[in-house]
């Protein structure tokens, strides 16, 4: 499955983005998706994850509070929403699905990437 990230920019601290993750399938039956992001000098880190029939979700202390992940109607879209973002949300946002998982911290355990979007975060 390929994918493709979208809805990264520029943005007030104190403001909002959603990020979509377009996949080339459905991917509601069989695939739990991740959110992850990478800083500039920094490694790639988990944000989110939930498990393909959407029950379970788990975010990263860092967000937890602020981000949302969900999936979309069309059931081959997953989304992030990000609210009350900070500066140090500011990074390249990565978008992964895990075929016939149950979804994942470690960037290790996903099957397909999709090629980033960037947010910035500044005023």
């Amino acid at each position: 499955v390929q994918l493709q990230a979208s809805g990264g920019g520029l943005v007030q601290p104190g403001g909002s983005l959603r990020l979509s993750c377009a996949a080339s399938r459905r991917t509601s039956t069989s695939y739990s998706m991740g959110w992850f992001r990478q800083a500039q000098g920094k490694e790639r880190e988990f944000v989110a994850t939930m498990h393909w029939s959407g029950g379970s979700r788990y975010y990263a202390d860092a967000v937890k509070g602020r981000f949302t992940i969900s999936r979309g109607t069309a059931e081959n879209t997953a989304y992030l929403q990000m609210n009350s973002l900070k500066p140090e949300d500011t990074a390249v946002y990565y978008c992964a699905a895990q075929q016939y998982g149950l979804g994942s911290t470690r960037k290790e355990a996903y099957n397909f990437w999709g090629q980033g979007t960037l947010v910035t975060v500044s005023s």
